[in-house]
């Protein structure tokens, strides 16, 4: 008799992805408005099982980064090679970052989004709110006045510079610390039994936040920004496939098709949570399993990547600033496209990866160009759409990086990589 193949997580994952887009759409259009269908089903159902899912990841977050890098750092034991991978880690994700908005710009101005659109009544009550900062408050702010304060409100640049503090003190210390050691050894252990635990339910956090999403917005919701979707979605491709790909073919001499193949668990489960940090875990695995990847190398650029790295976010700011400067008939000099480039990359460096907070650091660079950030609000209808698809170049970006610098310190291994899908799927996956 014949055994039935076990659906796999990453396939289930998948299936709950088209099937609460296919059921968002018909709460959207046919089913009529009701008590039941708007408060108990979309903003009730939806919302506990949905966002529950994302606080359980949140909750993951801040031990994870803080053991995972701690052990990455205690794995690598030697200082120079740390500062090795650092410094190159940081280099990739600036650059990239600058690359992001710069080809932003240019496909906004080759488009011209906001062209011809009428401007509508803006609400400023709607509108997130921002605060001036300037580079030297954005450095200060990396170094945490209470380390436990920062771990409680999830302040992950703040974490990450006292997880690597402690990492390399500990590696300097060798045994006289062994029982510290231990402890986050045994502390990593937990985090990532703990994941496994929490993505087991994760085919029904994915359902519920895409069956939300779409029940809300139909796919009328951003017909009047057609062309500022179009231009997010056109640079974010070609960032993807070009950038990215050029980057991995000269850099880690792989096919990057067969990379993004493999490592598609992980853009399907951000594309639908719409949260760098939540794929954190995720991807630290699928890289080590799928990619084989060392998790020495993944557990300290992964994290962070999903705090300074948004190429994604930068690449929606420029479309955005081209968008509301046409939108208003504000023209902009080259040197407000430099300063565009320069607030966004620092605007990014320390945001949460969580959904949407690109609005709040997209008023920052408004403001440095002198555009009415009154216009966040003509993009805020369609904002989840383009997060979640930015987001999924975010977290692309993390992976490449992590792959080029683990190919080039010797820490791929490249029988995992050949490895037939067919093979690591029907073995157990555990993230």
């Amino acid at each position: 008799m014949l055994r039935l193949k076990k659906i796999s997580l990453t396939t289930w994952i998948f299936l709950a992805l088209a099937l609460g887009l296919i059921v968002g759409l018909m709460l959207h259009y046919l089913v009529p408005p009701s008590y039941v269908r708007d408060t108990i089903i979309i903003d009730g159902i939806f919302v506990l099982l949905g966002k529950g899912f994302i606080r359980l990841l949140q909750m993951l977050v801040a031990p994870l980064v803080l053991c995972s890098l701690v052990c990455g750092m205690l794995n690598m034991g030697d200082i120079k090679k740390m500062g090795k991978i650092g410094g190159r880690t940081i280099l990739f994700y600036l650059l990239t970052t600058v690359c992001a908005i710069g080809l932003s710009l240019l496909v906004a101005l080759m488009i011209s989004p906001g062209e011809g659109m009428d401007v509508p009544v803006v609400r400023t009550g709607d509108m997130p709110q921002t605060t001036d900062v300037s580079v030297v408050d954005t450095l200060l702010d990396i170094i945490p006045v209470n380390p436990f304060n920062s771990l409680a409100g999830g302040n992950m640049l703040q974490v990450i510079f006292f997880s690597l503090l402690i990492g390399a003190l500990l590696c300097q210390l060798n045994n006289k610390t062994q029982n510290i050691t231990n402890l986050f050894n045994d502390g990593n252990e937990l985090m990532t039994s703990m994941t496994s635990f929490v993505m087991k339910i994760a085919p029904i956090g994915v359902f519920c936040l895409m069956s939300r999403t779409f029940a809300q917005i139909g796919w009328d919701g951003f017909a009047p920004i057609i062309k500022y979707f179009c231009a997010v979605l056109l640079a974010l491709a070609l960032h993807f496939f070009g950038v990215y790909g050029l980057l991995f073919s000269l850099f880690a001499r792989i096919n990057f098709l067969s990379f993004v193949k493999r490592y598609l668990p992980v853009l399907g489960f951000a594309f639908s949570t719409a949260t760098s940090n939540a794929t954190i875990p995720l991807a630290i695995a699928t890289l080590k399993k799928r990619i084989g990847i060392s998790d020495t190398v993944s557990s300290f650029t992964i994290p962070i990547g999903a705090t300074i790295n948004m190429d994604g976010t930068s690449i929606m700011q420029g479309v955005a600033v081209v968008f509301i400067s046409q939108v208003y008939n504000i023209d902009l000099s080259f040197n407000d496209y430099l300063m565009v480039i320069a607030t966004a990359t620092i605007a990014t460096i320390g945001t949460a990866g969580v959904p949407s907070v690109g609005l709040v650091t997209l008023s920052m660079v408004l403001t440095s160009v002198g555009l009415p950030i009154e216009g966040i609000a003509l993009i805020m209808g369609i904002d989840r759409l383009v997060d979640m698809a930015r987001t999924v170049v975010n977290i692309t970006g993390d992976a490449v990086c992590t792959t080029i610098v683990a190919k080039q310190t010797s820490l791929f291994d490249k029988t995992v990589f050949k490895t037939p899908l067919e093979e690591i799927d029907d073995e157990e996956e555990e993230y």
